[in-house]
């Protein structure tokens, strides 16, 4: 699914099942596995929460590493890496198939 229908869908309310490819989420989720997202308000995000967000332009379903009233939400990847702050979050992954 293209990543411009999941936000426009995600922004409406909807729930959206999806699935991306890359290992940096392994063993949370798999390389091209199915997920379900559930759109989400910044406020509502908690830390290890998994959401679908942009960070410096770029789109990801990461890891909440921190979050920080000021500064949003500080995301990463399963493996070690960090992405960076934001505070635009679309959904967040409520169930892995």
């Amino acid at each position: 699914m293209m990543k411009s229908i999941k936000i426009k869908r995600l922004e409406a309310g909807e729930s959206v099942v999806t699935s991306e490819y890359g290992n940096s989420m392994i063993p949370l989720i798999k390389s091209g596995q199915k997920h379900k997202l559930d759109p989400i308000k910044l406020e509502d995000v908690l830390k290890d929460d998994i959401v679908f967000c942009k960070v410096k332009g770029c789109l990801y379903t990461h890891l909440v590493l921190a979050t920080d009233k000021r500064k949003g939400l500080l995301i990463g990847n399963n493996r070690g890496g960090i992405n960076g702050w934001t505070k635009i979050v679309y959904g967040k992954v409520v169930e892995v198939y």
